[in-house]
This record gives structure tokens, C-alpha cells and sequence, in this order.
């Protein structure tokens, strides 16, 4: 099963709650001598955090270590991890809210209705696995969901929306050798890093040195990577057991991509320098290629929105009775979708959404538009933006290869940009927030 803290392919780490601190206390398993100790632990700017959330954040932690049967570092250690992730999560959901940036309960539910489907869990199902063997309620889940989002929605606000990646840009990055590795093999990379401050001195970087010169020793005498990583690495994904993920190399800093594009299944780098500190990477699997001949749908859709004056009943009825008049050639699809349909972008052209790429749509609308036969029209079904009915108009395979290569270069160009920026915005916000931890 994957992962149930982690809310998205995004990889976004579990929030706390600003304001609603004490209340994620209350809802959150605590032992009874927990309650009796707790106090504050930290104060960041208007926030607290109790002891108790962090007892309940560090034990949720401890639960997802122990089940990639990996080993955890000991208490203190964990609980000061936990503790500095703690500290900026609040100081970045602080300015969330300080910005207006707001989850409504549809896209939660949605949200939570796709990680359920991931994991091959009916809602029902996914609630028992987090009350059972997640180790918090249901409630304090979904409020993290909620979290995660709002953390989300404030990244691409602040960060995402500073990254402009130009035509030349691209042009540039195909011309060069990494530019033309972009269709090699995927690679699923673990990472560990051991840090340096801006402000250390010559014998605190021989000394992070030295440290890095063991763990790689370690490694390549056969310790488990996963539990070196959760021990010894100071970055954000240490808890995660270094996973990074999926990537291409084209996505990764050049620092890293140099040395990765020569390396295979299985193998550890040595020790890679840069001002953060020493890092070291090993490729735990990696993957082919992708196909150039894109399967492509040609869709037309009708969407109807529930609002202040329409239920989502009312929505559902009413996509329901365009779709019975359509059937009974009572109407045309182009004048109906320009009439009703609140997809305004598509309503001007008939609800046409051209030709379609897989893995453009939503999850709910996609399937259905792969399932549909030519020319009929789905029934109403529900997405995160409200009832679509649609018509498959065609379909064929496109050669797609000249315009997924830029595609592909535009999506490294920015998942690198992104990556840097955001470590960096996170970091300032850190730095920019009062913190006060208590003895």
C-alpha cells in the first residue's frame, strides 16, 4: 500500500494546523501521562506547537519508518527533526492564511476520494486503515489533507508563478547533452545530505566531510540505505527515508544529473560537494523510455456547476436532462454547451476541447473519455469541478514527438527551477519567522 501520509504525486510533506492547534491535540491519539506533560514547545510568530502534537507527529513518523522496515534514530533526534519541519510548515501555512489561500471541502473530498482509489480502498475501507493503522483519526487526516493543499496552492502562488521558462530556453536545453538524454530512463533516486551552514568554518566542513566519507563507507558495505538516510541526512526527505522519487535526469540539479546519467540500478555515488554540503545518491531502479505515438481523443463536454443557487443535486438533474434531449435530438450539442455549460473556455467553441493528450484530464473525466464509444454521449459524471457529460467525436494516434520533446524540456526546465526556488522560499520563510523553542 503506498504511502497514506502523503497526499499527491506533488510529495508534499504532512501540515499542522495553524490556529487549530489545540484542536488537532484534542483529536489526535495522546496517552494519558502525554496529556499531563503537555506544554508549548515552540513558539512561531502567532503559533504554538504543544508537545503533545509534537509526541503525536513524531509517533505517526516512527509508525511510516517502521513500515518500510527501515530504523529510526533515536527519540531526541527524531523529535528535533519532527520539530524543525514542524516549525516551518506553521510558519508557511501562517502565511497562507495571511494571503487569503483557501481549500474548499469539494476539492478535499475529491482529494480524498483519489487517494482512497489509488490505494484500491472504497472511502469506507480508507478511513479504518488511517484510524487503525495510521495512528490519528480520520478527522485530524483530513485536516492535514487540507494542509497539504493550502501548503500547495501558497508554493504555486509564491514560487511557481515566478518561473518563466522561454522558447530559447528550451531551444537551449534540447541542443545540449543533458538536453538530449531527456528520453533516456527514468531514475527512482535516494538521496542523503550531509549538511553544511553558510557560516561554517574550515573544520566543521572537513568534519561534514569526514561524516559523509563514512556513511558512503557504510553503504558500500551494504547498509541499508533507507535507514542511513532516515539517521544521517539533514534534508527535508530524510524522514522518507531519502526517497526522491521518480525523475528524469533533465529534472534534477546539474550538480546531480552529471553524475547520475553514468551511473545504474543499484549503484551509490561518492560523496557529491555543493554549498549545501556533501550529498550522496543511489539509483534504486530506473525505467524506459515513453512512446512518441500519443493515442489522442477528440471530446466535446458540457459542465454543470453547482453554486449558491444550484444544489449539486440540482447540477446533477439538470446535466441529466441535457443529455436526454440530446439523446432524443431535441437539441444540439454546440448550441446546448454554449446555452448551459459553464466550462466558459470550451463553451464558446461548442464544448469543444479539441484534441486531447492522455494524462491531461482529471483521473474521473479521462476514464471516461477512454471508455466512451464514438459518438455516444457519457452519462453525467462528477469530477472536482462539478457534472460533465461529453462525446468522443474521434480518435487516432499522433506522432507527437517533435512537440513532446518540448513539451518534456518546458516540464524539466521547471520542475528544476521549481525544486531550487522552493528550497530556497522555504528556507527564507523559516529564517523570516519568529521562533522560539522552549527547554
Amino acid at each position: 500500500m503506498k504511502n497514506l501520509l502523503i497526499y499527491s504525486a506533488l510529495a508534499l510533506s504532512p501540515l499542522l494546523p495553524l490556529a487549530a492547534s489545540t484542536a488537532y491535540a484534542a483529536t489526535a491519539p495522546v496517552g494519558q501521562n502525554e496529556q499531563l506533560l503537555d506544554r508549548v514547545v515552540a513558539v512561531v510568530d502567532d503559533d504554538i506547537i504543544l508537545q503533545s502534537e509534537l509526541l503525536n507527529r513524531t509517533r505517526q513518523i516512527r509508525i511510516q519508518i517502521a513500515k518500510r522496515g527501515t530504523e529510526a534514530p533515536d527519540e531526541a533526534k527524531l523529535q528535533a527533526q519532527v520539530l524543525e519541519r514542524m516549525i516551518t510548515e506553521s510558519a508557511e501555512l501562517q502565511l497562507a492564511e495571511k494571503m487569503g489561500v483557501r481549500v474548499d471541502d469539494n476539492a478535499i473530498n475529491e482529494a480524498l476520494a483519489n487517494i482512497a482509489r489509488q490505494n484500491n480502498l472504497s472511502l469506507e475501507q480508507f478511513q479504518n486503515v488511517i484510524e487503525h493503522e495510521e495512528g490519528m483519526t480520520f478527522a485530524s487526516y483530513r485536516e492535514q489533507v487540507r494542509r497539504e493543499m493550502t501548503a500547495h496552492q501558497l508554493q504555486q502562488r509564491r514560487v511557481a508563478s515566478r518561473i518563466k521558462i522561454s522558447d530559447q530556453d528550451i531551444d537551449a536545453f534540447l541542443a545540449s547533452d543533458l538536453g538530449k538524454e531527456n528520453l533516456a530512463p527514468d531514475y527512482h533516486l535516494g538521496h542523503i545530505l550531509i549538511a553544511v551552514h553558510d557560516d561554517s568554518d574550515a573544520a566543521s566542513i572537513d568534519q561534514a566531510k569526514a561524516m559523509a566519507d563514512e556513511v558512503y563507507r557504510q553503504l558500500k558495505s551494504g547498509a541499508d540505505f533507507a535507514a542511513t538516510a532516515v539517521r544521517y541526512s539533514g534534508d527535508d526527505k530524510a524522514l522518507e527515508g531519502g526517497d526522491l522519487g521518480w525523475r528524469k535526469a533533465g529534472q534534477l540539479p546539474t550538480l546531480f544529473a552529471d553524475v547520475v546519467v553514468n551511473m545504474h540500478r543499484g549503484d551509490i555515488s561518492a560523496p557529491i560537494r555543493s554549498p549545501s554540503g556533501f550529498h550522496i545518491i543511489k539509483i534504486l531502479e530506473t525505467r524506459g523510455g515513453t512512446e512518441m505515438l500519443v493515442p489522442q481523443a477528440q471530446v466535446r463536454h458540457i459542465l454543470i456547476k453547482p453554486n449558491e443557487i444550484r444544489s449539486d443535486a440540482d447540477a446533477h438533474a439538470l446535466a441529466e436532462d441535457i443529455r436526454r434531449r440530446l439523446q432524443q435530438n431535441k437539441g444540439d450539442f454546440a448550441a446546448l454547451a454554449k446555452t448551459y455549460s459553464d466550462d466558459t473556455g470550451s463553451a464558446l467553441e461548442g464544448g469543444s476541447l479539441g484534441w486531447v493528450n492522455p494524462g491531461v484530464m482529471v483521473p474521473e473525466f479521462e476514464k471516461v473519455m477512454n471508455s466512451e464509444k464514438i459518438g455516444t454521449i457519457s452519462q453525467p459524471f462528477r469530477t472536482q469541478f462539478g457534472w460533465h457529460i461529453l462525446e468522443v467525436t474521434e480518435r487516432r494516434k499522433q506522432d507527437m514527438t517533435s512537440e513532446f520533446k518540448r513539451n518534456r524540456a518546458r516540464q524539466m526546465l521547471f520542475k528544476r527551477k521549481f525544486d531550487e526556488d522552493l528550497a530556497t522560499w522555504l528556507r527564507e520563510v523559516r529564517q523570516d519567522a519568529y521562533v522560539e523553542i522552549k527547554p
